[in-house]
């Protein structure tokens, strides 16, 4: 089995999404199939430093990056447009990643006239909240380009029960497959000390800290954080709250007023993109995990809190119910004043949010392994070839 993975961009400042994308990637090659993944060198303002227009390999996975050109919110890019046009037909299945995005319009029209099935991953970008921002722009681009060629998809693969939900009112043709992301396992075996995160941002040590890990965007919730924590910081002064994420779309000062504003920006800290050793450092060094999002997909990072054994927090808007049914964290409505109580109760039971974030790594570790759900998305793509085999017959 073949199969070509496009995404418009992996750049690390477009956080989860990219992430998930390439770790779902190297997956596949470890089951042995062939994976392909083909991009865009775009990383927010800048551009990736990546060779362009050949095949790069990362543990076996081949990755090719092309160049682009873009305006406002738009991505696009010629020579992969022809790329695709050109080598479609050499694969069995194709799988794109987002909407709304004019990169993945050439890969439908490819697909269709080429003859070769194709899978769709919103990656939440279908959830209410996500329509309804920029609304006009979007309804425009769906109704006269994306929506038919969402229709003569193979698929739609969903990342969780809440997105499913939501995808199925808007009656869309294609068969929902709902297959949510994961974790490498042995990232969590043992975490790096926490002294490298401390010793870096030498303000956090001697303090319990509240990570927030993720995008500074509008959808973050980071607004409703700031008023829980203003009050959590209030009662229990020794909290400094990390915000660990790239602003790649210039809401950072509008976060710091908000802090500012609140009496409380001296015990926040903003650490920008962390990757690699220092994000897991951040993990080991953090008390509580917090994700106050108004909409997900379905949240790495999230993922990467519970697999470290911290006590979580997330809102219903992250979509991941499971957690919420286990009992292995507090997931809450979206606002604020459900989001103070929940930090107020693990700083006040904090053997019992140690015992929920133990038995939330367990919970990652034995149901959302990437291996496991690799497994899973093989018999997806081999069920929509099997289907668009019988239909061109």
């Amino acid at each position: 089995m073949r199969i070509l993975v496009v995404i418009p961009a992996i750049g690390s400042v477009y956080g989860g999404p990219s992430k998930s994308v390439i770790e779902l990637a190297k997956s596949l090659v470890k089951q042995g199939i062939n994976v392909d993944l083909v991009t865009t060198t775009a990383n927010g303002d800048t551009e990736l430093n990546v060779p362009k227009l050949n095949w790069t390999e990362d543990e076996g996975l081949r990755i090719q990056y092309f160049p682009y050109f873009s305006w406002g919110d738009y991505k696009f890019s010629f020579i992969l447009t022809q790329w695709l046009y050109a080598h479609v037909k050499d694969y069995h299945i194709v799988h794109t990643n987002a909407v709304f995005s004019l990169l993945n319009l050439p890969v439908y029209w490819a697909c269709q006239q080429k003859k070769v099935p194709y899978l769709i991953t919103p990656r939440g970008m279908l959830e209410p909240w996500a329509l309804s921002y920029k609304a006009n722009k979007k309804k425009l681009f769906s109704n006269f380009l994306e929506k038919p060629a969402i229709n003569k998809a193979g698929g739609i693969q969903v990342l969780a029960t809440p997105e499913k939900n939501s995808v199925k009112t808007l009656n869309l043709k294609p068969p929902l497959f709902l297959i949510p992301n994961g974790i490498f396992a042995k990232k969590f075996e043992s975490l790096p000390p926490a002294s490298l995160f401390l010793e870096k941002f030498p303000e956090t040590k001697d303090r319990k800290l509240i990570l927030f890990l993720g995008r500074i965007d509008p959808k973050k919730g980071l607004d409703l954080l700031s008023s829980a924590f203003a009050k959590v910081n209030q009662q229990f002064p020794n909290t400094h709250l990390v915000i660990a994420g790239p602003d790649n779309v210039g809401y950072l000062p509008t976060v710091k007023n908000h802090f500012r504003d609140l009496g409380c920006l001296d015990a926040v800290t903003f650490t920008g993109m962390l990757t690699g050793e220092m994000k897991y450092s951040a993990l080991s060094a953090a008390s509580i995990y917090i994700a106050p999002s108004y909409s997900e997909g379905f949240s790495m990072s999230i993922l990467e809190g519970m697999s470290s054994g911290l006590p979580c927090i997330f809102t219903t808007a992250c979509n991941f119910p499971e957690a919420q049914e286990a009992q292995v964290a507090k997931v809450v409505e979206v606002n604020q004043e459900e989001i103070t109580e929940a930090l107020l109760w693990c700083l006040s039971n904090e053997e019992e949010a140690k015992e929920m974030g133990q038995k939330a790594r367990q919970f990652i570790l034995e149901n959302y392994t990437w291996n496991t759900i690799a497994i899973k998305l093989i018999e997806v793509y081999g069920s929509i070839i099997e289907n668009h085999s019988k239909q061109i017959r």
